[in-house]
């Protein structure tokens, strides 16, 4: 085992102690780490070292207080960058939970990385970082590591569970909503808006999946019936499978901004007092569409549709 050079920050001179930490960040090679010591939480010096030096670095809890606290601080190997929400989300599904906690998108905003949106949203990135690897505690269950699935697999598991779902929620909602804004409407003006974004989301979402299923999905599971002796793709009019997959990107987005739109004008779905059975029968079921659309979103953005990019690619290849 390694040991780490450790820098002992109390025998230090205030003045001296961050630079004397930035000198070292700067002698080490890229890969290389070592360890500060310190007599109470070292977080400023993490936002300090990242508006100067950039994210090239990672930060580790060694230990965490009440009298000493100890930070693994690791300069990035060469070639090696920050992964994004949704590669995190996608290597762990559990992690899931956690920005779901702190209102992060891991679905249509998946390519941030968590610098990023910590950033943009004004989060502690030092607190929701030691969350996710308290995990690491925690044993994951094999049936949660999609990234594991056969990618034939996970577009089934996708139309028969997710693309199901929506079909039979959508109508239900589109009738509850619709009800709300007429009954509630008056005293609630913003469930007339919100019926009027759930029926863009229902029209987005039937022609989204309708060419989901049509074009894209038959494309994929051809690239997946190809064999070794062939090495031949289906044909498609769209060039590069990376092409639909764009288009679906897109309008994975739109439908996010508009549930995003959702969420705010009701106050992350809270109840008002005059709430009836409807009202709050709709709001644990719009929140339970959207629960269900950002796992449906994370498994082709994050997973299916990199797979899918990856195996054409070793096709293409092989072929040529």
């Amino acid at each position: 085992m390694i040991t780490l050079e450790t820098i002992d920050v109390t025998v230090l001179e205030p003045r001296l102690k961050h630079p004397t930490i930035f000198n070292k960040f700067d002698q080490i090679k890229k890969g290389d780490a070592f360890v500060i010591s310190n007599d109470h939480d070292p977080k400023p010096l993490y936002y300090q070292l990242l508006a100067e030096r950039g994210n090239v670095f990672s930060w580790e809890y060694l230990e965490n207080g009440p009298e000493i606290w100890q930070v693994k601080i690791e300069k990035y190997p060469e070639g090696t960058s920050e992964a994004s929400i949704g590669e995190l989300v996608a290597s762990d599904y559990r992690k899931a939970e956690i920005f779901k906690k702190h209102h992060i998108d891991f679905c249509c905003g998946g390519k941030k990385t968590l610098t990023q949106v910590c950033a943009d949203k004004k989060l502690d990135i030092v607190e929701i970082e030691r969350e996710l690897r308290s995990l690491n505690l925690a044993k994951s269950l094999p049936s949660q590591d999609y990234m594991a699935w056969d990618l034939n697999f996970l577009v089934d598991h996708v139309l028969h569970t997710h693309h199901a779902y929506v079909k039979t929620s959508t109508p239900i909602l589109l009738e509850y909503t619709k009800k709300l804004a007429r009954v509630h409407g008056p005293n609630h003006p913003e469930l007339i808006e919100l019926a009027e974004k759930f029926n863009e989301v229902a029209n987005e979402l039937e022609s989204h999946m309708q060419k989901e299923e049509q074009v894209l999905f038959p494309y994929i599971k051809e690239l997946c019936a190809v064999t070794d002796e062939a090495k031949q793709s289906g044909s498609c009019s769209f060039g590069s499978i990376k092409n639909p997959i764009w288009m679906m990107e897109n309008e994975h987005e739109a439908v996010g901004a508009i549930l995003n739109d959702m969420r705010s004008m009701t106050n992350n779905y809270s109840l008002p007092e005059d709430a009836c059975t409807t009202y709050k029968v709709t709001f644990l079921k719009l929140n339970e569409f959207e629960e269900d659309l950002h796992q449906h979103i994370h498994l082709e953005n994050n997973i299916i549709f990199p797979k899918s990019i990856l195996l054409e690619n070793e096709i293409s290849v092989a072929k040529n």
